[in-house]
Order: structure tokens, then sequence, then C-alpha cells
């Protein structure tokens, strides 16, 4: 198969995966007929984490820039850039280290203009204090998904904590099944996201989880960030402005108002467990409201270092630009 089949064939998948998450959509009540239509991807599912671009709707923002948004669940970075890189969505969120890996092997028409987390979330989980330090990884079986952040950045991790990455053993497992996989005792931790530790903690029986934050020894790793075609930020630069701006105002609001936003993520999904999405923000702000920093803020020598620093890691099999992958004065202070 050659490279071009292969990437249609994902491509293609991908959009599938779309169209079903897609029939959880949702798009502005009172939409203008007069504003532009646009798709935005959630980084995965509708968790609480995700509920900042739900505010964004419910709270007018989006109508207040000209903008008519559907909101379809995203499953992943890889895919959600795929979809945008495609034409099949205009924006999504994805992590931006897996945006730098993704993009190291293989070039796509998608660019970052915002950071949703000033800091990564990405870290390590754990029932009680079975691993609350580095100096425990050693040893440990973590299970996590094939190619995910927490695989990505874990060596320059491990580096920067002065632990051997390959002392601990990775088990590839699905994303749904981490939860249970903590849970059940199968192995001693999971990669997971900071603002996971409610949900886990629920799966868990109520137990109490640790996470040990690559943020801790990594503080200058961006988490997720906001993603746009290269086609419609040339085409419509004033629109990406003026978006970016809109999620960014639902977002810092989100954080700042957790049951709140809670509460409008439950308009969209009648599955969200209210309780747990709240607690989700919570754990979430001080990624996204970091002293002395700008919400939404996407720094061109930072993202450097980053580049730098997975490049580091041997994992890369090219190294872009810091223009490859971001443009960084769209998100105004």
């Amino acid at each position: 198969m050659s490279a071009r089949t292969r990437l249609v064939a994902a491509v293609a998948t991908a959009a599938l995966a779309l169209t079903v998450a897609g029939c959880g959509g949702s798009e502005e009540a009172d939409s203008s007929p007069d504003a532009a239509s646009v798709t935005y991807l959630t980084s995965f599912g509708t968790f609480g984490r995700d509920s900042y671009a739900y505010v964004a709707l419910e709270k007018g923002y989006f109508k207040e820039a000209g903008l008519n948004v559907t909101i379809k669940p995203g499953t992943g970075t890889v895919d959600v850039m795929k979809l945008i890189g495609s034409g099949q969505a205009d924006y999504g969120t994805g992590d931006l280290s897996g945006v730098i890996t993704t993009m190291a092997n293989e070039k796509m028409p998608v660019r970052a203009v915002a950071a949703i987390h000033q800091r990564s979330m990405a870290g390590i989980a754990s029932l009680d204090k079975a691993i609350d330090s580095p100096e425990k990884l050693p040893g440990a079986s973590i299970a996590d998904s094939s190619g995910s952040t927490n695989m990505i950045i874990f060596p320059a991790y491990a580096k920067a904590a002065g632990i051997d990455p390959k002392s601990v053993k990775f088990v590839p497992s699905s994303p749904q099944s981490l939860p249970q996989l903590l849970a059940a005792g199968s192995v001693d931790a999971i990669g997971q996201f900071a603002a996971g530790k409610p949900l886990l903690e629920k799966a868990a029986g109520g137990k109490t989880v640790t996470m040990l934050p690559y943020a801790d020894k990594l503080p200058d790793l961006y988490g997720n960030g906001l993603l746009v075609s290269a086609t419609k930020l040339d085409s419509d630069r004033a629109e990406v402005e003026k978006f970016t701006a809109a999620l960014v105002k639902g977002l810092i609001y989100a954080v700042e108002h957790p049951e709140e936003a809670a509460q409008l993520l439950k308009k969209h999904d009648r599955t969200a467990d209210e309780k747990v999405a709240a607690a989700e923000l919570t754990e979430m702000r001080p990624y996204v409201l970091v002293d002395g920093g700008t919400a939404g803020k996407l720094d061109r020598a930072r993202v450097e270092a980053m580049i730098k620093l997975l490049a580091g890691t041997g994992t890369l099999k090219s190294t872009p630009s810091a223009d490859d992958l971001g443009v960084y004065d769209i998100a105004k202070p």
C-alpha cells in the first residue's frame, strides 16, 4: 500500500469516526443566517475538560463573533489533524506534543494558533500513593494507548527525572479500558491527563488517585492547542482571530465557573456527570491560568524548545520548524 493510499484510508477512517461521533454535534440554537458556519472538534469526546467550547456556544461568544459553530466530539489529536487538514472540519483541539510528533512524520496543512493549556496536563496516575515520585517508576507497568501523548513525552520526562525510560514497561491498551485496568490493579499505573483524576476516582470506587504530572519536570511543555487549517488561515485570518478570541473567552469562563460549565455541557450530552465534569475543570484551572501568563497565548520560543526537547528523545523522524507548526500572533492578550 502506497503512502498516499494509507493517508486516504486514514482520513476516511477518521471521517467515519467523526460521522458517528457527530450524531451528538451541537449547534447554535438561534444561529444567524448571515454568520459564517464552521465546525469545531473537541480533543476527545465530551468530557468536562472540553466543556469550554459548549460554554462559548451557550454564552453567545461565538454568536457575538458572527459565527455559527457546530461542535463535534473529536477522537484524538491525529484524527483531529487529519479531518482539519482534509477540509472536513475548520477548527479543533489537539495536544501540541502530538502535533509536533505527527508533523515530524508527515507534513499536514494544519497550524496551532493558541494554547489551551499553558502547561502539559500529561502524567502518570496510580491508586493511593503507589507511584508518588519518579523514583518509584522503575519496574512499573503502565497502561496507555499506543502513540499517546504520555508515551511520546515519557522519554523526555524520564531523562529530566533522572531515570532510565526503558525501566518502565508500557502496556498498550485502549483509552476506554484504562480506568478499569487501574481500578482492578491489572497494572501499576496508567497514562492520564491531570484533569482525568476525578473520573478515575469515580471508576475506582472513591479510592484516591495520585497524579505524577510531567509538568513538574518539564514546565515549558504546552498541553492542548487550538488547531486550524492552513487554508482557513490564508483565506480568512479575521475569522480565525474572532473564533480564537471567542473560544479562549469560553475557556476562561469555564475554569472560573466549573459548576455552571458542567451544567451547560449537560445540555449537549445527557450522559455527562456534572460533578465529575466540574471537578475536571477545577483540576484543569492551574494549567490554563498560570501566574503571570496570558490564557491562550502561544509563544514561538516555547514551541521551539518543545521541538528541541522531543527531537532529543530520538523519536522524531524529522525536525519541523516552529513556523511549520504555529502562528504566534493570533491569540491576543
